[in-house]
């Protein structure tokens, strides 16, 4: 072959190999300078230190959407556990790596950091001299046919934890007529004696969780007025009923009879909240009446702090602060003894009726926003900063903390009425529930902490499990962990 055309071959193959910003750079400064590259016939990369699994994975995750990257997380929940069990497997036999458990696969980013780390040499030209003490107990038999070492053994005898699975399909579904399509209203509450109290219409019914009996508390049609919010005390004797005209009815539900009707609203109570014999209650006059019900009506504390109508209302676990959630999109944290709020977040873009105190943490407190925030928000209220946020997509109308784990459910209404079980502090959806076909504006939760049931505008009642019994042992309790804040 000529040398001449040879020569001309290769600067072509290697001109064509070049990307397209090094061709247009090179063919500028040919035709600037008359000073010609030379350029080698072959290009051996580097590969020290490329993971390949990793690099084949984000190959797979270019290729697709996102849409269909979130759906193939959720599907291959079982799939990743294998996967990282294989993975293990092969780094005991082909490295030596030693793994005798397999590790419970959280992240994407925890897992992508584990396979990085503690790296092997695939060709080793060294011989190690230091022997491992073998394990006579779990030590493979000489006669076994098996090709797998003894660590691979305990890897595979390795107990797994079973990936928890949560029913889309509700267990119990309940009529539940004149049921009001309101975001402002709390219409649902669940007592500590396994009652449901439903306010309908102008009536409040029970309904018994263990017998299925119904039986109908009050009737408020006499007097013209309307069911506007219920509430259970802890003990699980007394209900309390908030009215359209801005009564407070305080009934006996064993014996069916009212105790107290209680005045000083000038509008509808739609916000009600015990905290031992105290009762706070929330009106669209903005302002909150803290009573105790041993007491004359007299005695009463006025909580003045809102702009517009209060919708929501929570006490914590240690029975200190009220939280409490308004139509001016404010959350405002009282104590017991301040007549003016402690803490105020204006971070909302909407009316905050969905709140819920953590059982789990000292001090944290959740709440979700309405139609044009969509957020769930996280609060130190032991600092007063602002902790983690997410945008859940639609309008939040409830939120409620699992008793037995770092688990929380939310409500939601335009546009998608779904609910969702979130892990905190990942904030990673652990189910998404389907079915109402109107806004789940009401929720409460089961006395034992697995079921919930939600109801909507469509005038059902839902009943489903979702949260599971056994306490997570991996969970923090650490204060300092907890409140760290995330940017």
């Amino acid at each position: 072959m000529d040398q001449e055309y040879e020569r001309r071959l290769l600067r072509q193959i290697n001109h064509q190999n070049l990307p397209a910003e090094s061709r247009v750079t090179k063919s500028l400064g040919a035709a600037c300078s008359p000073v010609s590259v030379k350029c080698g016939d072959r290009f051996i990369p580097t590969r020290a230190g490329s993971n390949w699994s990793i690099n084949f994975h984000y190959a797979n995750e270019n290729c697709r959407s996102p849409a269909q990257n979130h759906k193939a997380k959720d599907a291959s929940s079982d799939s990743s556990k294998d996967a990282v069990a294989y993975a293990a497997l092969l780094r005991n036999e082909l490295l030596g790596a030693g793994i005798e458990t397999v590790a419970e696969p959280h992240t994407d980013d925890r897992r992508h950091e584990v396979l990085a780390q503690d790296s092997y040499s695939l060709f080793r030209y060294t011989v190690h001299t230091k022997r491992v003490p073998c394990d006579r107990g779990n030590e493979v038999s000489p006669f076994s046919l098996s090709p797998l070492s003894n660590k691979s053994h305990k890897l595979l005898r390795s107990p797994r934890k079973p990936a928890r699975k949560i029913s889309k399909i509700p267990f119990k579904v309940l009529d539940a007529p004149e049921l009001q399509d309101d975001f402002y209203l709390n219409l649902v509450d669940w007592s500590a004696g396994n009652l449901l109290s439903v306010g309908l219409g102008a009536c409040v019914y029970l309904w018994s969780a263990c017998t299925s009996q119904v039986t109908r508390l009050c009737d408020l049609s006499v007097d013209g007025d309307s069911v506007t919010s219920v509430c259970w005390n802890e003990r699980g004797s007394l209900v309390a009923v908030g009215t359209h005209k801005g009564y407070v009815q305080i009934w006996d539900a064993a014996g069916g009879r009212k105790l107290t009707c209680l005045e000083g609203h000038s509008a509808r109570v739609g916000a009600l909240a015990w905290n031992g014999e105290q009762l706070s209650s929330g009106s669209r006059d903005r302002v909150i009446l803290q009573r105790d019900v041993r007491t004359p009506p007299s005695a009463e504390r006025r909580l003045q702090g809102h702009r517009q109508e209060v919708c929501g209302l929570k006490w914590s676990p240690d029975h200190q602060h009220l939280a409490s959630g308004g139509n001016d999109n404010k959350l405002l944290v009282w104590n017991s003894s301040s007549l003016v709020p402690v803490q105020q977040y204006s971070d909302h873009l909407a009316a905050v009726k969905a709140i819920a105190w953590s059982p789990h943490q000292h001090g944290l407190l959740a709440s979700g926003g309405g139609t044009a925030d969509r957020c769930l928000r996280f609060w130190n209220t032991l600092t007063g900063q602002a902790l983690q946020s997410t945008d859940t997509g639609s309008q939040v109308c409830n939120l409620a903390w699992s008793k037995h784990a770092n688990e929380l459910v939310s409500t939601h209404g335009y546009s998608q009425n779904q609910i969702l079980v979130w892990k905190y502090p990942s904030l990673t959806q652990v189910a998404k529930l389907t079915g109402h076909s109107y806004r789940v504006l009401y929720l409460a939760v089961s006395p034992d902490g697995e079921a919930i049931v939600t109801g909507a505008g469509d005038e059902t009642l839902r009943f489903w499990n979702v949260f599971s019994k056994t306490r997570c042992t991996k969970e923090s309790k650490s204060v300092l962990n907890l409140f760290t804040r995330i940017r």
